[in-house]
């Protein structure tokens, strides 16, 4: 974590990072440590498919550390948490996050009941995040689905994966959300490294069949860092010209989904939304050493990063 942390500052060039996380330990050493680098921190915490109670308790312990680590001297936005009507049961139907969203995607869902159910916990959320936490308060919301009461927050946080093909296109689509008088923040964007994956929006990841051992590339993608690295740049000058509060990269590193440059089919890497890709030592031991090297799109993420006058940021 520490190794990350020092790239994102010092080769990525990001002044922020968002800390995201469903564990509570992971959550407050990781921004402890990127405060103590000079870095702005958007603390998130994303436990989901979880009871309730034990979401909001979640945000209420992770935004006590962060009002401790606010006035300690730190920069911290703390955002209560992440599309509630994926992650938290109870919103859209279904048991887990997986099964919300097939539920979501194939419209077998009450809307107007979701809706309800979403506009209440979001409201729950933002009064906790309020209660623990004195600075300034968010939340990510997903641009297609959520439409969150922003008098509740200081700053409009959205996750975008749309695919236009002119920038203009771009900038019509988020002009709304200023509407509100408020800074907005980029809170996740990027694609995956594969030719077709901006198309794809969100929904990058679903090339993988999880089903089989090892996990296995469905159909015959054709890899592409190139595709990655000129959707991801293309959005980072969008955002730069509506001078945004901030955007963050999704995602720095996915540990869980190495590179196989011998293997196409187990290529993993392939379906990630990661600035770098992670090689195994032995391709084949799930506990190998690993290391990791940066993509086309990390270079291209850095040039702008680096030449940004306004905040710019990483998703760790």
């Amino acid at each position: 974590m520490r190794h990350d942390i020092r790239a994102i500052r010092d080769d990525l060039h990001a002044d922020t990072v968002d800390v995201t996380d469903d564990g509570v330990e992971r959550l407050t050493t990781t921004a402890a440590e990127a405060a103590e680098r000079g870095l702005h921190v958007w603390l998130q915490p994303t436990l989901g498919d979880a009871v309730q109670r034990d979401i909001l308790e979640h945000i209420a312990e992770t935004g006590r550390f962060a009002e401790r680590l606010r006035r300690q001297g730190a920069s911290v936005d703390f955002s209560v948490g992440w599309e509630f009507w994926l992650f938290v049961p109870g919103i859209a139907p279904g048991e887990r996050v997986l099964e919300r969203n097939e539920n979501l995607r194939n419209g077998t869902v009450d809307w107007p009941r979701m809706r309800r159910s979403l506009a209440d916990f979001t409201v729950r959320a933002a009064r906790i995040g309020r209660s623990v936490f004195r600075g300034k308060l968010s939340c990510a919301a997903a641009q297609s689905i959520d439409a969150p009461d922003w008098n509740l927050f200081d700053i409009v946080g959205i996750d975008y994966y749309a695919h236009f093909d002119k920038p203009s296109d771009h900038v019509r689509g988020l002009r709304p959300y200023l509407k509100w008088g408020k800074p907005l923040a980029i809170t996740e964007f990027g694609t995956c490294a594969y030719v077709g994956a901006p198309e794809t929006g969100g929904m990058g990841w679903d090339i993988v069949d999880y089903d089989k051992e090892p996990p296995e590339i469905k159909g015959n993608p054709v890899r592409s860092e190139r595709v990655q690295a000129g959707y991801v740049g293309g959005l980072l000058d969008v955002f730069a010209s509506m001078g945004l509060y901030g955007a963050m990269a999704f995602k720095f590193i996915s540990a869980d989904a190495p590179h196989r440059p011998d293997e196409p089919r187990l290529d993993l890497d392939m379906a990630s939304y990661a600035l770098t890709k992670v090689i195994r030592d032995r391709p084949d031991d799930p506990a190998s050493g690993r290391h990791r090297e940066p993509q086309e799109v990390l270079r291209a993420v850095a040039r702008r990063y680096g030449a940004a006058g306004h905040r710019t940021s990483q998703s760790q």
